[in-house]
């Protein structure tokens, strides 16, 4: 990835997402949070970004301030699903 993608996730609770900008696009994890655990609802990428490893760098970002957290994760959005699926060391954060 190039520099202008090496940006922070931000979790913005206000909207219940974590976004990360790029370019001057957003993308989001659209999340809820209750009794210690982020339920990730939906993930949107614009498709100026899409191709280019967004949405799992979003993903990861995000992962990685739940487990700082303490939380653990519902996966119902596909695309957060499939990342974990695809990353054995995030599959501890799943909600048994």
């Amino acid at each position: 990835m190039d520099g202008s993608t090496n940006k922070a996730v931000v979790n913005n609770p206000a909207r219940k997402r974590y976004e990360l900008a790029v370019d001057g696009h957003i993308a989001a994890a659209y999340y809820e949070k209750a009794d210690g655990v982020v339920t990730f609802e939906h993930t949107e990428v614009p498709p100026e970004l899409g191709g280019k490893g967004i949405g799992s760098k979003l993903v990861r970002g995000a992962l990685d301030q739940v487990r700082a957290e303490g939380l653990k994760v519902i996966a119902q959005c596909p695309f957060v699903k499939g990342f974990i699926e695809k990353h054995a060391d995030y599959q501890d954060l799943l909600k048994a």
